[in-house]
């Protein structure tokens, strides 16, 4: 990677003035010389310093850090990733997919270095679609991103209580833990929406206060790394015993009932979900100190942190796996709670889902602060309804109101559950759809509409640039392929993957406030673009 020179901006011209108190005028230079340097360059980009900006390196990597949650992604989906292609597919996908991952990872933070907005992908979008698409492109990712996020923290919810709920099992208590049974569905809807007052409550704090949410949030994901790392291996060991090297590396299996090749390819329906919201850092980059050179360091570290720790983990569950047969047997809401009872005793697993749990609500709630950035940044755009009241500002300097709307939405969200066990979960298998194919789309705009634009980025890809960004967008789109399909065969009512038809509805979404959104209330074309006047000096 190489470095440049911190840019500045060129004396602005015909350019749209603010919509609303939060953009800045680009051809007002008062006050330029009382600014620090990422207030000019929030400035350049057409806005102003309205969020508190005190986070360093550390808070900028935990919030991708915590929000992807390495361990708490591949314990939720392993018995899935497991069944699709069997042990060899699911290690083998997961290095494939840390690769491209990677890759990906560090074009968007080549990109976050150019744009350190709180708008993140959306705005990325917007500039790496030019002046002819730009605004197109923004209003698509916009509603993507957005409703990937607010869908994320409601089915984090979930899975925290499907933690707590599996100690019915465990316990061999006298309720149901059927999801076709609506009593269950009721008391896991009751516990979701706890889960979520809690995880989202620490969101109302005073923003001073995330520092220590961040370190918390950090700690406890590597105290679950290295607890599962070192006392689950000893007590597999006096337990059940391991699986094989051969059973480990080699053994394949199609529970999916998908041909062959399809079936080793679904392993990676699990691999990419586990490994995507790393672009947290860029949403909170209005709130982080030299944010074009921090927010890029903590988009890529955490990425990479997160692939290379998950790693040892894929391969330990592997080895500490019951036979498949007991693993889809367990019958707990969450079959991790089973397995730790059958290897770590009564009170061990207690403590573990302690772990767990409390790992979970970190993970939501700095995925919250987040999302709430995101939605705070395209309200401030005019994107949304009602945007003037959501990009609203407290006086401690947080985004409150758009707070508020993501968990009213997430609320509203989980209310899902209680008609059907299909309704919350088709909703859920779209949570990671839109983000991957707003990443394609970003890298689509930057290979073939504005190749040649953000050259000033201070962390910056140098000559291969180009050419890591095709490839980042070709791997998306196969991502996005895989994603959509369906993962049970047949495919009936209750086996259809229903996240083509949510990402196509909140694709047209996207595309009637496009329509009906006049130029002037949004980031007018004239404003949209100014970036590529950003010179170095």
């Amino acid at each position: 990677m190489s470095s440049s020179k911190a840019p500045a901006s060129v004396g602005a011209s015909n350019v749209a003035p603010p919509n609303n108190p939060l953009q800045s005028d680009m051809d007002d230079a008062a006050d330029a010389d009382s600014m620090d340097s990422d207030e000019r360059y929030l400035k350049a980009l057409g806005y102003k310093q309205s969020l508190h900006r005190q986070w360093k390196l550390f808070e900028s990597f935990s919030a991708s850090f915590a929000a992807l949650y390495f361990v708490g992604g591949i314990r939720t989906t392993f018995s899935i990733g497991v069944g699709a292609g069997g042990p060899a597919a699911y290690w083998s996908s997961y290095v494939v997919t840390c690769i491209f991952v990677f890759i990906t990872a560090a074009v968007l933070a080549e990109i976050c270095s150019a744009l350190p907005a709180a708008g993140s992908i959306y705005f990325w979008a917007a500039e790496s679609g030019g002046r002819r698409y730009g605004r197109l492109f923004g209003f698509i990712v916009a509603w993507w991103s957005t409703t990937a996020w607010t869908t994320f923290v409601a089915s984090n919810c979930q899975a925290t209580a499907n933690f707590l709920l599996s100690e019915i099992t465990v316990f061999n208590l006298s309720f149901t833990t059927d999801t076709t049974d609506v009593k269950f569905r009721a008391v896991q809807w009751i516990v979701s929406e706890a889960i979520l007052f809690i995880s989202i409550g620490m969101n109302y704090l005073d923003p001073k206060v995330y520092k220590t949410i961040f370190r918390l949030a950090t700690g406890i994901i590597m105290l679950d790394f290295f607890l599962n790392i070192i006392w689950l291996p000893i007590a597999v060991s006096k337990s059940y015993g391991f699986q094989s090297a051969k059973f480990v590396f080699t053994q394949t299996y199609n529970e999916t009932g998908a041909p062959p090749v399809w079936n080793w390819m679904l392993s990676y329906f699990v691999t990419a979900g586990v490994l995507v919201g790393f672009e947290a850092s860029g949403h909170v980059s209005e709130e982080t100190k030299n944010a074009s050179i921090t927010a890029a360091r903590g988009i890529f570290s955490s990425a990479v942190a997160s692939g290379l720790l998950g790693f040892p983990i894929v391969i330990l569950f592997l080895f500490c796996t019951p036979d498949l047969d007991t693993l889809y047997g367990l019958g707990a809401p969450q079959p991790f709670v089973s397995l730790y009872a059958m290897t770590l005793g009564q009170g061990g697993q207690v403590f573990m889902v302690v772990i767990c749990i409390l790992g979970l609500i970190f993970n939501t709630t700095v995925a919250g602060v987040a999302s709430s950035r995101l939605i705070w940044a395209v309200a401030r755009d005019g994107v949304l309804p009602f945007s003037g009241w959501i990009s609203a500002v407290s006086e401690k300097k947080e985004p409150r109101n758009a707070i508020i709307i993501m968990h009213a939405v997430a609320a509203l969200l989980l209310c899902t559950i209680l008609p059907s066990p299909v309704a919350f979960t088709s909703l859920v298998s779209a949570a990671g759809v839109p983000t991957i194919t707003a990443y394609a789309l970003i890298c689509f705009g930057r290979t073939f509409i504005t190749p040649h634009n953000f050259k000033h980025a201070r962390w910056s890809l140098g000559r291969f640039s180009r050419l890591l960004t095709f490839i980042a967008m070709i791997w998306n789109l196969y991502l996005a392929g895989v994603l959509f399909s369906p993962i049970e065969f047949p495919v009936t009512a209750e086996t259809f993957n229903y996240s083509p038809v949510i990402f196509g509805a909140i694709t047209i979404f996207g595309l009637v406030s496009w329509w009906i959104t006049p130029d002037d209330k949004w980031l007018p074309s004239a404003r949209l673009g100014k970036v590529h006047q950003i010179v170095e000096e």
